[in-house]
Formats: C-alpha cells, sequence, structure tokens
C-alpha cells in the first residue's frame, strides 16, 4: 500500500471509502453535559440530538491527540496525508502538525502532509477523494499536494439551518436575536471563506426559501464547472436532502452528487434539519 488517507470525524466517508484500506478516520470526541460519546462508528446520532435538545448548554467537542493521529500514520504506507477541519474551527489541524513532526523525525524516510481543509463534514470528504484520484493516477507526493491545494483554495462550503439554539448557546447569537428569528421562521444561509472562517450569506424566511437562496450561492461559484464533485449532507433529513439534489440538477450538470448522513461533528454543526453542500 503506497499510500493513506487519514480524515479526522468530522469529515463523512460513504461506506466504499470506510472498507477502503487507504483510508483511516481519526475521531473527535463529543460532550452534552455529562454525557460522552466518541465521534465513530459507536455514534447515535438519535440519542446525540436528544441530549442537545434537552440541554440549556452548548454542546463540546475535543480534537484527536498527536498520538492518536501518529498512531494513525503507523503501516506500510510511504505516502501519508491528513485532512482535518479547518484550522479556524477546530485544533485537529494543529494536533496532526504536531504528530507529523514527531512521526517524521522517528521515520524520516516517510512523507507526511496534513491538509487543512478550510472546511467540515463533506467538504473534507471531497478534498480526501480529490487526494485518491491524484495518487491512482500516478502523481508524485509533491504534485498531489499541490494539486490538493489548489483544489482547496477553489473549494466552498454551503450550509443551512433548521435551528439557531447552537448558536445561540454557544453565545454566537443574542437571546434576543434567535428569539426574533424563531417567531419570524428567519433562517439564515451559511458559507465558509477561503480562510476556512464561518460566514453568513444571506437570510430568508421559512426553510424552502433559505435552501433556494443556497443553491443560488452554489451556482454563483460552481457555475460553468461541470467536471467537480458535489456532495451533500443532512442531519437527519434525507428528503430535505435530496430535494436540494433535484435543484441543483435542474440548474447544472455535475460529475457526481454524494448524499451522506452527517456523522457526529458536523451534527453538532448542523444540528436536526441542517443541510450542508460542499463543492
Amino acid at each position: 500500500m503506497g499510500y493513506k488517507i487519514i480524515v479526522d470525524s468530522c469529515g463523512e466517508l460513504p461506506e466504499e471509502l470506510k472498507k477502503d484500506v487507504h483510508f483511516e478516520s481519526v475521531p473527535l470526541e463529543l460532550d452534552v453535559d455529562d454525557y460522552h460519546v466518541v465521534d465513530d462508528e459507536s455514534f447515535c446520532q438519535e440519542e446525540f440530538l436528544r441530549k442537545v435538545k434537552e440541554s440549556p448548554n452548548c454542546p463540546k467537542s475535543a480534537c484527536p491527540s498527536p498520538q492518536r493521529y501518529y498512531d494513525a500514520f503507523q503501516g506500510e504506507a510511504e505516502h501519508i496525508y491528513v485532512v482535518t477541519l479547518s484550522a479556524r474551527l477546530s485544533g485537529s489541524y494543529n494536533s496532526a502538525q504536531t504528530a507529523r513532526q514527531m512521526f517524521t523525525g522517528d521515520f524520516p524516510d516517510k512523507k507526511v502532509y496534513v491538509f487543512n481543509s478550510c472546511s467540515a463534514s463533506i467538504g473534507e470528504t471531497l478534498i480526501a477523494m480529490k487526494v485518491q484520484e491524484l495518487e491512482e493516477s500516478g502523481c508524485t507526493f509533491e504534485q498531489t499536494v499541490e494539486q490538493t491545494e489548489t483544489y482547496i483554495a477553489g473549494q466552498r462550503t454551503f450550509f443551512v439551518l433548521e435551528t439557531l439554539e447552537t448558536l445561540r448557546k454557544n453565545g454566537r447569537l443574542s437571546n434576543l436575536k434567535a428569539f426574533v428569528a424563531n417567531v419570524l421562521n428567519i433562517k439564515p444561509v451559511m458559507g465558509s471563506t477561503p480562510e476556512g472562517e464561518i460566514c453568513q450569506l444571506g437570510q430568508a424566511q421559512g426553510m424552502n426559501k433559505a435552501l433556494e437562496r443556497m443553491v443560488q450561492e452554489i451556482m454563483q461559484h460552481a457555475g460553468g464547472q461541470e467536471k467537480l464533485t458535489l456532495a451533500i449532507a443532512h442531519c437527519n433529513c434525507p428528503n430535505r436532502a435530496e430535494r436540494v439534489k433535484e435543484k441543483i440538477e435542474k440548474l447544472m450538470k455535475f460529475k457526481k452528487i454524494l448524499i451522506l448522513d452527517t456523522a457526529g461533528i458536523s451534527s453538532m454543526y448542523a444540528n436536526d434539519g441542517g443541510i450542508i453542500v460542499a463543492v
């Protein structure tokens, strides 16, 4: 096995990639009051969302330790790539970088590169898939890194939230603003900046109008680039994800459109009913 791709657990992997020996997911951990869960195959979305809804406090996450990443680097792979949550949102990137420095000091013949996704969720997924595409096409380690960084620079993530409760609980939205938004059924349309921070792109009254606005933002970003793969992640709302896919397909043809359910960290960000799109 010449290469290995490690993705922190905010990046959802399709079933075929979970079974692919080239891939490994390194889990973050989640806490809601005294409820603790590892974001791996044991994660139960239904129970987690119930705990979040019942708690007056904001859920918290903890990134993987450098040792956890170091352990994932072990094996026969000569080329090791890591894809993490945006460094502006989590310590996962810094943890992986620390592990890389430790590992390459111990194994100087190994090549390790850590990608700051400047994204989250299926944004990470698409980056990992790009790395594999380049490796399988015969690119060198250096070519794979360079072309993947170019891909990251051109990628954007968009999302619409059903509820603003997590934003309210973590202090990013005042109680008054959250109350007014809920009363008026205002849904924010959010996105990622090139630096990997979260920004508000707009808002709309009602979920359907907000999704329409998000699709417009996606088309503005991706218009004319039909060779792209687009990914949709949903938090407990598969039918809504399918409707978003249908809206997008009416406007533009993509090489491939993936739909995945959110894992633990993405479920914390998106909350029940949230939709995330990356392209």
